[in-house]
């Protein structure tokens, strides 16, 4: 509390002397010391351009360049969802013999199924389509505390069932020539030339092996496993009726939130939380409260749980994602923002630039195009996500603040509604926030510590909604 009666006291000070705006923007220089600032504008390295950001191989088994046509041409892809498909009909459709192998291929599991507009724009098929999906632009946000703020996006979040979207991927894939076979691969071996796989008993041979079977996969040649702080937990229900907006609420000192997902036939109700911070019956807990106080029926509804990955700031710089013959992509390689959770848009895209690196014969290109394409965004969230979950600032969570100043704020409102929707990232968000700097956080630090009482004068454009 000593920051927040010194930002208090300095605030008054200058509150005798001017306006409440005015006496919040004085305050600037202690506000930027909080959490909540350092969550807003996080103080963050130039990113490095000659690092390892996405490993290739260990040192000294450099990747080198192949010929695709000789030494590419057959490709076995481990694990069929969104990211295996759509690597394999990158890959099919480039006129190499490509063979998927998953042992469920199209299935549920518990996660929102949200496509965002960013991953509308790099792959408009998901949206321009015959398969049934819902399309939402409305996001309500409940604070720990019960503050409640919505938002409205121009661009909605496309929700899928994930049984009919990894079906839409999968046929993909074989309409592009892609084999795709329902079994299950035992092991695999990259010590030889060339990489060979296992598939009930039957050892098989290929010029490149793809490992897309999720965080708990444990074919992992060359590279370590996920540990227990770099995955999360989810689990969930689907209840058989809908609604016409997205729901998320936090909890006080849990990393993760609870989502409720309208689709196109049913809810995904469910929880994520750090596998290391949480247990599987604190979860439960708080998802049975949730689902009670909002009187949504979970009686024969299916329950659903899974482990996904969230990723930490090494996991990201220090673990392999390509060797000589082999490659990680979606979750297996932990492409997955640990913020927010969104995994579905990274496992496309990186099943895409796997697919194209192949295509060209290099697969050494991967870690570079991943990096171009969205490891400053992975980065981003991993530095801050233990703060935005945990932190403070004025005596509240950081999440219950950020809910109360897009009451107040249509300016802060509509930049995490155009976060939520996918057309701001985090990269860009700093810059955008200093713009409106003046008319953002003076307007909510002046409400907050209610200097329109103590400077006897109105906040200019701040909002009149009550916590």
């Amino acid at each position: 509390m000593a920051v927040f009666n010194f930002v208090q006291q300095s605030a008054m000070d200058r509150g005798r002397n001017g306006t409440g705006s005015a006496a919040a923007t004085g305050i600037f220089g202690a506000i930027l010391q909080t959490d909540f600032c350092l969550v807003i504008f996080p103080i963050t390295k130039k990113p490095d351009t000659t690092g390892t950001q996405w490993r290739s191989s260990a040192p000294g088994t450099e990747v080198e360049g192949r010929n695709a046509t000789t030494t590419m041409a057959e490709i076995a892809i481990v694990g069929g969802g969104p990211s295996g498909a759509m690597c394999g009909e990158q890959l099919a459709r480039a006129g190499h013999k490509v063979h998927l192998f998953d042992e469920h291929l199209a299935w549920e599991k518990p996660c929102g199924g949200g496509l965002t507009h960013k991953a509308i724009q790099c792959f408009p098929f998901l949206l321009d389509n015959s398969y049934p999906k819902k399309l939402v632009n409305s996001v309500k946000l409940i604070s720990s505390e019960e503050h409640q703020a919505t938002l409205e996006m121009a661009h909605p979040i496309v929700i899928y069932s994930r049984t009919v979207l990894n079906g839409m991927l999968l046929d993909r894939a074989r309409e592009a020539g892609c084999q795709v076979q329902r079994s299950r691969v035992m092991s695999v071996d990259t010590t030889t030339a060339k990489p060979r796989y296992c598939v009930e008993g039957d050892w098989r041979e290929a010029d490149f092996l793809v490992l897309a079977a999720g965080a708990r996969n444990q074919l992992l040649p060359e590279t370590r496993a996920l540990e227990k702080d770099e995955l999360e937990m989810t689990q969930g229900y689907f209840v058989p009726q809908t609604a016409e907006a997205i729901t998320i609420k936090f909890l006080p000192h849990f990393e993760g939130y609870i989502w409720s997902f309208p689709r196109n036939d049913h809810l995904s109700v469910g929880i994520c939380g750090s596998m290391s911070s949480h247990t599987s019956t604190e979860l439960r807990s708080h998802l049975q409260t949730f689902v009670e106080k909002h009187e949504i029926p979970t009686e024969g509804a299916k329950f659903y749980s899974h482990v996904l990955p969230s990723p930490q700031e090494r996991t990201l710089s220090d673990r392999t994602v390509v060797g000589k013959n082999w490659a990680l992509i979606g979750d297996a390689a932990a492409m997955v923002d640990p913020l927010t959770g969104e995994g579905l848009f990274y496992a496309i895209r990186s099943g895409e630039l796997l697919g194209r690196s192949l295509a060209e014969g290099c697969p050494e290109k991967y870690p570079a195009w991943v990096k171009a394409a969205f490891s400053a965004e992975l980065e981003f969230a991993a530095r801050i996500v233990r703060r935005f979950y945990r932190g403070s600032f004025l005596g509240s969570a950081v999440t219950t603040r950020m809910v109360q100043f897009m009451r107040r704020s249509p300016v802060f409102r509509q930049l995490v509604g155009d976060l939520f929707s996918g057309t701001q990232d985090y990269t860009g968000l700093k810059k955008r926030l200093w713009g409106h700097l003046g008319i953002t956080i003076s307007e909510f630090i002046s409400s907050v510590l209610n200097l329109e009482r103590a400077a006897g004068a109105r906040i200019p454009g701040a909002g009149t909604a009550g916590d």
